[in-house]
């Protein structure tokens, strides 16, 4: 009966472990949303969270700006888009997201105009796959 009572447990355990690849980003998007966020990146921005949507494939990251970085016009002149193509090229911990073609998403807000998007850019696996 013991024995039973244990292969039981152990294949509720196994079962109950098993999660895809898109739960686990989710889950720990939200983790680290919870538990980093917000954060200081440097002195004019701030990580404000982290997110999965499951339907979409796609993660996503939410900044604010301040100081001289808040300027919609000083960010289009320092082609951010190919800075942020090399950090999603390069970044160890986006390399699950690009092994799977997730799309992955960076989104700017302006501290000073709250809701306003300075800056938005989302890489598919057409632009990290060439």
């Amino acid at each position: 009966m013991k024995k039973i009572v244990y292969l039981l447990f152990a294949v509720c355990l196994l079962t109950a472990c098993q999660e895809s690849f898109e739960d686990r980003c989710a889950r720990e998007a939200k983790e680290f949303t919870k538990k980093k966020c917000p954060a200081v990146i440097n002195q004019n921005t701030i990580i404000d969270s982290m997110t999965f949507n499951k339907q979409t494939l796609t993660v996503s990251y939410y900044y604010s700006l301040s100081g001289n970085a808040d300027n919609a016009m000083a960010i289009q002149q320092t082609n951010p888009r190919e800075l942020l193509f090399n950090e999603v090229k390069n970044s160890t911990a986006l390399k699950g997201a690009r092994e799977h073609e997730y799309n992955i998403r960076y989104v700017y807000y302006s501290t000073a105009n709250k809701g306003m998007v300075l800056y938005e850019t989302t890489f598919t696996a057409k632009d990290y796959n060439k």
